[in-house]
């Protein structure tokens, strides 16, 4: 694809004044945008989308332009270049697609309301007001809106408001930022505000559906992120104050506006008094991953996207550095290992999978570059590396630097490298190119030959891979005295085995030893078995480690899938969280080999059983307020195994559970909820516990009780039922496009409504593009279809209906890569089902 123009290097804006006049009840925007800059020739574009644009204008002189919409350009001629002070004049339509400027629907006691919203990432400012739409283009705005304001409304935006005239809200000029970070919203407000040390503004707002108290854990979350931040990059929050806003329709997680960052309600408020403590985890951690951008992103932007890396990267490693920071006791760094490391390492596994940095032109493309398991998880352990390379005390000192060489303007990531290797006297840049500009990981095989020691690296692939004989400079971090930290050759001899044991004290050989590198370990035999025999030495963290590599070296063909079986069995006694998280991710990943109905099904629910009945036994159905995190999460592993095991004695106490809460089920306590009402669901169904479970779905503004609801809906063993919520894909009063991908996903898993929800996908695609087409997450139902599906019949379907898509912008990496996964599992699973069934069988 050729090379994308961009606006700036002909036409450089440094100031917007934008006045919007936004019509709710006719969908309408009428503006008039001023802007001041330097054209570097007489012709030059400006970007727009959907907008029908009636004057350009030189100060009071009209101007000749022609829109061209191909690439959503207005092209004007002017009479020389230089400093210009254009006016384009303007309407547009608000869209219903969650881009540009956009409604978003709820209801408050039966009433339907709506709020305006915006979301501008990556490259939908255009579609609100014309402007160079680049990352790179940074200016100054002024905003001024009305709209059809009723009493007791609010409005916020990137900046405190100055005056209220005429109906006309008028807000402070801006700092110099980018156009993607521009935003504001208006409509029936609550919000809950507080002052940081410092004396930042911090507020949290929703739509009156909500509590008043479910605004308060975001709140705190909130206050405390911006001061760890501004202690840890030593810099201060830029901004007069920083508010946090829940959106009804949102179709990301949550968007770092500067000033006014936006979230899905699921990511901001909740339940303070009956919410899961992973639940309360995520929302924590989406804030401080928004807040941390206020800095790392905002106040020093990547110039161009194919640094997007550098954005969400590093957001995605400071987030847990602050709640680790802030909220100590939740050990939160866990919830980085079990979610982000292995979603990378196993996307990562994948031939031709991106780069953490990957060119990039064309708009349609840029959303694709979101790959949340390289370009936030990949990239966050890369810098996790990079902070255990460099040690605290230089990166806060590298950042300090990189913020005050960059603030208002933009970075590479050779800048940031840079940075940072002249405040650790480290040649950081040539140690994380390796890891930055290369796709894939290593595998580091560990073996004794000969009494000697020895090391080899090679490129790791899940399937088929074509070896380019690529090196990474990666960081060993052994528990032996004497080993490089680098390893980046592709052999390396470390010496005598048995002198090197005796000299470390006769424990066991091991590498990435707290597994924050970017690889896993093969060991031989010997080594394995003597780390093994020494398992009551193992930290929960090695114990979880082993099970990854292991796992990873199954799907990979490079140990048998059978042969990780037993390993199961000798962990499953744990009460850590991290090693009972591989343990279940493992064991349900068994499902892929076995049929449903099938005698080997019913071996693989008695082993699930197994695991999950001396866990189940010692924690029970009750919580506890003494619970640890541990217990918290196990809790449900463990019962959930018993329900998957059809255990009667589990199955007739969830039911018990429910009949006492039948009248109030919101009240259900989170940690067991789903569980309870999908086994309700699955063993006790009727239409009329159906309807009222929908109905509920419906009415509750409750996004933890929702995902309880879609969870157990989703789990009902009736065809007709399960058609019925297919039925309801289209339908937005019932499943709101944000989140039919949850509900899609969970149909499909389920062998009685697999087909149903296949067939909607391709009798509906176009529907589908035309509703969440715009959207990055558009291409993740393809990710979605291909995680659920392994068999060869399915990956035949599979191929025939995406394979004709691939020249689709935007779509050809995820179809390329998803249809590679899934061969590679189709794979595994046919030439490993009966070994894993015979040792189920045991």
């Amino acid at each position: 694809m050729a090379e994308f123009k961009r606006f700036y290097d002909t036409f450089k804006p440094d100031h917007y004044n934008i006045y919007l006049d936004i019509d709710r009840d006719k969908k309408t925007i009428t503006g008039k945008t001023v802007i001041k800059g330097l054209a570097e020739q007489e012709q030059i574009s400006i970007h727009q989308k959907a907008l029908k644009v009636s004057s350009v204008q030189l100060i009071d002189e009209p101007l000749s332009f022609k829109t061209d919409d191909k690439n959503d350009a207005i092209n004007v001629q002017l009479p020389k270049a230089g400093p210009v002070e254009i006016t384009i004049e303007y309407t547009a339509p608000l869209t219903d697609t969650m881009m540009g400027i956009y409604p978003s629907y709820y209801e408050v006691d039966g009433v339907k309301k709506q709020i305006i919203g915006t979301q501008f990432e990556t490259n939908a400012a255009r579609q609100a007001f014309p402007c160079v739409d680049e990352p790179e283009a940074k200016a100054q705005f002024d905003l001024a809106i009305k709209f059809d304001e009723q009493p007791g409304e609010t409005i916020l935006s990137n900046m405190p408001e100055l005056k209220h005239e005429n109906g006309v809200h008028y807000f402070d000029t801006t700092v110099k930022m980018s156009t993607y970070l521009i935003a504001f919203a208006f409509g029936d407000l609550q919000g809950k505000t507080t002052t940081t040390k410092s004396g930042v503004k911090v507020g949290v707002f929703a739509t009156k559906a909500h509590k008043a108290n479910e605004l308060d854990f975001a709140l705190d979350i909130a206050k405390r992120s911006i001061e760890f931040y501004e202690d840890f990059y030593q810099t201060p929050y830029p901004l007069p104050h920083s508010w946090q806003l829940a959106l009804p329709d949102f179709s990301a997680g949550a968007m770092e506006n500067w000033g006014l960052v936006t979230y899905r309600e699921a990511y901001l408020v909740l339940d303070p008094d009956n919410t899961a403590l992973t639940t309360k985890q995520l929302v924590a951690t989406v804030i401080a991953h928004e807040l941390a951008h206020q800095w790392f992103g905002d106040l020093v932007t990547m110039k161009w996207w194919d640094d997007l890396w550098l954005n969400e990267s590093f957001a995605n490693m400071m987030e847990f550095v602050a709640i680790d920071a802030i909220e100590p006791e939740w050990r939160i760094w866990e919830n980085f290992q079990t979610s982000d490391v292995q979603a990378a390492l196993k996307r990562d596994a994948t031939d031709g999978v991106q780069s953490v940095h990957v060119q990039v032109n064309h708009p349609a493309e840029i959303d694709s570059l979101f790959d949340a398991a390289i370009v936030y998880a990949k990239g966050a352990r890369m810098l996790v590396m990079a902070r255990a390379l460099v040690g605290d005390d230089a990166l806060r000192k590298g950042l300090k630097n990189y913020f005050a060489a960059h603030q208002y303007s933009n970075a590479t990531g050779a800048d940031l490298w840079n940075a940072l290797g002249e405040a650790s006297g480290m040649d950081v840049e040539s140690i994380m190119n390796s890891w930055l500009e290369q796709p894939g990981y290593p595998v580091v095989t560990a073996k004794v030959e000969n009494g000697e020691l020895k090391l080899t690296q090679k490129q790791f692939f899940i399937g088929d891979g074509e070896d380019k004989g690529r090196q990474w400079h990666i960081p060993l971090n052994s528990n032996y005295q004497d080993v490089p930290a680098i390893f980046k050759d592709n052999e390396l001899s470390l010496g005598n085995y048995a002198e090197l044991k005796s000299k470390n004290g006769n424990q066991p050989f091991r590498l990435n030893v707290v597994n924050d590198s970017h690889f896993i370990v093969k060991y031989d035999d010997t080594l394995l078995n003597d780390i093994l025999e020494h398992d009551d030495k193992l930290d929960n963290m090695s114990k979880m480690q082993i099970l990854q590599d292991l796992k990873l070296l199954a799907e990979g063909k490079q140990v048998s899938y059978a042969k990780v079986i037993p390993f199961l069995r000798k962990f499953a006694g744990e009460n850590s969280v991290v090693v009972n998280s591989i343990i279940y991710d493992l064991a349900y990943d068994l499902e892929d080999f076995v049929n449903p109905g099938s005698n080997e099904e019913n071996n693989l629910r008695k082993f699930i059983g197994q695991l999950s009945a001396k866990q189940a036994d010692r924690l029970g159905w009750e919580p506890n307020a003494n619970d640890s995190k541990d217990d918290q999460v196990t809790r449900r592993l463990a019962l959930g195994g018993m329900l998957y095991a059809k255990d009667n004695d589990a199955v007739n106490t969830a039911h018990k559970i429910f009949s006492q809460y039948k009248d109030n089920l919101i009240s259900l306590p989170a940690d067991i909820r789903t569980l309870v009402l999908s086994n309700e669901v699955k063993n006790f169904g009727s239409d009329e516990l159906f309807e009222k479970l929908l109905a509920s779905y419906r009415k509750t503004s409750d996004a933890s009780y929702k995902n309880s609801l879609c969870s157990a809906l989703t789990d009902a063993k009736s065809e007709s039922v399960l058609a019925k919520l297919v039925s309801h894909f289209e339908d937005s009063e019932t499943i709101k496009p944000q989140d039919l991908r949850g509900w899609y996903r969970y149909i499909l898993d389920n062998d009685k409504g697999q087909q149903l929800a296949w067939d909607w996908i391709r009798n509906e695609w176009q529907w589908l593009e035309d509703t969440v087409g715009g959207d990055m997450e558009f291409a993740t139902f393809i990710t979605v279809t291909a995680n659920v599906f392994h068999t060869s019949e399915r990956f035949t379907e599979f191929k025939a209906f995406f394979e004709p898509k691939l020249n689709t912008p935007g779509l050809t990496r995820e179809i390329k890569m998803d249809t590679k996964a899934l061969a590679s599992r189709v794979d595994l699973i046919e030439s490993e089902r009966d070994a894993v069934n015979a040792e189920l069988s045991k």
